[in-house]
């Protein structure tokens, strides 16, 4: 019993002294975001769910000691027959279907929520930014300013924020915990994250997803600013930042690790996202060059489907 206790009391040091290691304020608890706080609200639920759960369980089991523990009886002392009680029986059982269903329900609600634009800011237009990922790094496309940043991407306030996530390597998982959950990048595919900062700061971003050696420095910085510093700031890239090469984007994917990179032109153009997603954007100084790709592209096309319908005659008329 006394080697019980001792390990008891040693585990509860531990945690104490392991909790009080940590921030005062966990991230994804300090939303700074819509989307965030519905997250974190249904976290903190879940857990008031799940302690309510314990606390009625180790008061039933303390209860339970108690009241039935072991005694000293006569050798001739035999215990009396009881049989089963339906109402306890049902209680014990719906219980738990009730928790599992109100925590599914609530589950549910906040997944939808979180999927689309929040709510109070339906009526603006969202910005679009695309953060692609490679080994061992983020791209931020801006198709609106016609700017493109590497590990750090620069949104303004009580705007929504859509990012179109997809991947040049392994799946990979954007995250920026003071403002929502997490959303997987893939290659084949475009996945939409839909984000807004209420208050102006700095904010970690991060893989989330193991896809390495290198994954654990896939950070960048999320730098929240005013709609009028914001402005600022992407004029301030495209007058003084360089344009971004096809040669230079290569070398980029190539190279594992890089530091913090602006510039004033996106690599949308020569390499666009998966599944033609670039319909009806325009992107600065990168239109002509998607103009022309689109042109080549609808060339190859035509090409592709008159070599289909003669290779199609051919083979009727061989069938003839």
């Amino acid at each position: 019993m006394k080697k019980k206790r001792l390990l008891l009391s040693l585990i509860f040091i531990s945690i104490v002294m392991l909790l009080s290691g940590c921030d005062s304020k966990l991230a994804v608890l300090n939303p700074k975001g819509p989307v965030a706080k519905t997250q974190a609200n249904t976290i903190i639920f879940s857990i008031l769910m799940m302690a309510f759960v314990l606390i009625v369980v180790y008061i039933l089991y303390i209860i339970m000691l108690t009241k039935y523990r072991a005694s000293k009886t006569s050798d001739d002392y035999e215990p009396p027959h009881i049989e089963g009680n339906k109402w306890l029986e049902l209680t014990w059982t719906a219980i738990p279907v009730i928790i599992v269903a109100i925590l599914s329900v609530v589950t549910v609600q906040t997944t939808y929520a979180v999927e689309k634009v929040p709510a109070g800011y339906e009526d603006q237009k969202p910005l679009v930014i695309y953060a692609s990922s490679s080994d061992w790094k983020w791209h931020f496309s801006y198709p609106e300013e016609g700017i493109e940043t590497v590990n750090y991407v620069n949104i303004p306030t009580n705007r929504p924020v859509e990012f179109r996530l997809y991947s040049y390597g392994p799946i990979t998982s954007f995250w920026v915990p003071q403002l929502g959950g997490q959303k997987y990048a893939m290659t084949d595919m475009i996945t939409k994250l839909n984000l807004v900062a209420e208050h102006e700061g700095s904010y970690l971003g991060k893989n989330a997803n193991f896809s390495g050696k290198g994954f654990a420095k896939m950070e960048f910085e999320v730098q929240a600013q005013s709609p009028g510093d914001y402005t600022k700031w992407v004029n301030d890239v495209k007058q003084t930042a360089p344009k971004l090469t096809e040669q230079e984007f290569n070398t980029l994917l190539k190279t594992d690790f890089v530091g913090r990179k602006s510039y004033s032109s996106t690599h949308l153009g020569f390499a666009p996202p998966p599944e033609g997603d670039m319909a009806g954007h325009q992107h600065g100084g990168d239109s002509k060059t998607e103009k022309d790709s689109g042109s080549e592209n609808m060339d190859h096309m035509n090409h592709d489907m008159s070599g289909m319908d003669m290779s199609g005659s051919s083979s009727m008329e061989h069938g003839h």
